[in-house]
């Protein structure tokens, strides 16, 4: 069997992370581009709930991610993502350890009108060397911010893409995604790089 077959029987999977705060639209996100249902851990906020979470800005919100949102998207013929969505609540974090493991990269999902919710994620890539992108989620009725004032305001390395997205547009989402393939593979190709120099 020649190589090329082989690629077509045996396309590559990578695992990619969607995290972000409580309410960001990660599930929307995920939901958006996925090729196969999506599967969700959705559950009815509760009373108690709202009193633990901070639903500030997200008021309206009646569900939340109490699990995982799972989705997957073939690229082209030879590259699947598996999507992986966190919950937002920092009182689920325990989860993200096992969500995470064997991601090549992640999205964090930001809402510049609640843009301290997404530190927690932020922190976690980073701490983890883990290759992401910010995606700035456009909220109907928010402020727009010039990215590099996003970028300011998060802290983050200016190697660090920084894009625009509406996670209800399945197109959108996928220029999200695409983004992050292609700094994944730029570091690669550095990597591949600096070991032959």
């Amino acid at each position: 069997m020649s190589t090329a077959a082989a690629d077509e029987e045996f396309p590559t999977s990578v695992k990619v992370v969607v995290a972000g705060g409580f309410g960001v639209g990660k599930t929307t996100f995920v939901g958006a581009i996925s090729e196969i249902e999506p599967l969700t851990t959705e559950a009815a906020m509760t009373e108690l709930a709202t009193a633990i979470d901070d639903v500030a800005g997200v008021e309206d919100k009646t569900t939340t991610t109490v699990a995982l949102d799972f989705g997957r998207i073939t690229l082209d013929h030879g590259l699947i993502l598996y999507l992986f969505g966190t919950p937002g609540q920092e009182r689920f974090a325990f989860l993200w350890d096992d969500l995470a493991e064997g991601a090549l990269g992640a999205i964090v999902l930001v809402d510049t009108r609640r843009i301290g919710s997404c530190y927690t994620a932020i922190d976690y890539f980073e701490e983890r060397d883990t290759p992401f992108v910010v995606a700035v989620n456009q909220f109907d009725g928010a402020l727009r911010y010039d990215l590099d004032e996003v970028r300011e305001a998060l802290g983050v390395r200016h190697d660090v893409p920084i894009v625009e997205c509406d996670a209800r547009r399945k197109d959108s989402v996928k220029e999200v995604l695409l983004t992050l393939i292609d700094d994944l593979l730029s570091r690669t190709a550095e990597l591949a790089a600096s070991r032959k120099g």
